[in-house]
């Protein structure tokens, strides 16, 4: 599938959607991070339906951050009128940061989930290139998660969703750690598989909501101190 197709939200209307609405609505979350965005039609809409009804909506800030040329111009269009969206077009991390070819292949090897039930290897690791390639071909070689860190003065956001590329998950939690509530999609999976089990024994973390049989499964978490 291409980088810059048009693709159907997957976060719609099921267990993970309303869980992120009823975490983005609380008044004690004002800064959110979504990574992977897409066009905006699936956990970015739960984000701003939840947002929309809080009377403190105009202290809030959703920072979306999409890659894709078309999927974020499409991001851009569908909340033009809601200026607590703050669309980014950037990569999350650099690809320095990204896994190597040899650590894709071990963890298809040697860990079983949803990757190497249901995919090829050849297959995984030529999203691993594309995504490589995207990146380099449009001139967003930058740790995005940093970037918008710095631009808006934030040490650690108040919620985060980690749902951007299949190889980048357990490195973006690395960088957010401290958020008060962190939303991961797919730990049946190598984009947060490792990112799961962290925050799963981890003492400052406590889950709050998890299906690991929704899709390739979600979990939830809220920082305890």
């Amino acid at each position: 599938m291409s980088n810059n197709e048009i693709i159907p939200p997957e976060v719609s209307n099921d267990a993970f959607y309303h869980a992120l609405v009823t975490c983005a609505i609380r008044p004690d979350i004002k800064t959110i991070l979504e990574i992977g965005s897409s066009s905006g039609e699936g956990s970015t809409e739960a984000f701003v339906k939840a947002i929309r009804q809080r009377p403190d909506r105009n202290t809030v800030k959703l920072f979306c951050m999409e890659i894709s040329q078309a999927r974020f111009q499409k991001l851009t269009e569908n909340y033009r009128q809601d200026s607590f969206v703050k669309p980014y077009r950037l990569s999350s991390v650099r690809i320095d940061q990204f896994p190597s070819r040899d650590d894709v292949i071990n963890f298809y090897q040697n860990t079983q989930t949803n990757l190497n039930l249901f995919y090829p290897l050849d297959q995984v690791l030529s999203w691993l290139e594309q995504d490589l390639a995207y990146i380099r071909e449009s001139g967003l070689d930058a740790c995005g998660i940093e970037v918008i860190k710095k631009e808006q003065g934030i040490e650690f956001f108040d919620m985060v969703l980690i749902d951007g590329s299949e190889f980048t998950g357990n490195l973006e939690l690395s960088l957010l750690l401290g958020a008060k509530i962190i939303a991961l999609d797919d730990i049946n999976s190598l984009k947060c598989y490792f990112a799961y089990e962290f925050l799963s024994q981890n003492p400052a973390y406590r889950v709050i909501a998890r299906d690991i049989s929704l899709r390739n499964g979600f979990a939830i978490f809220e920082r305890v101190s």
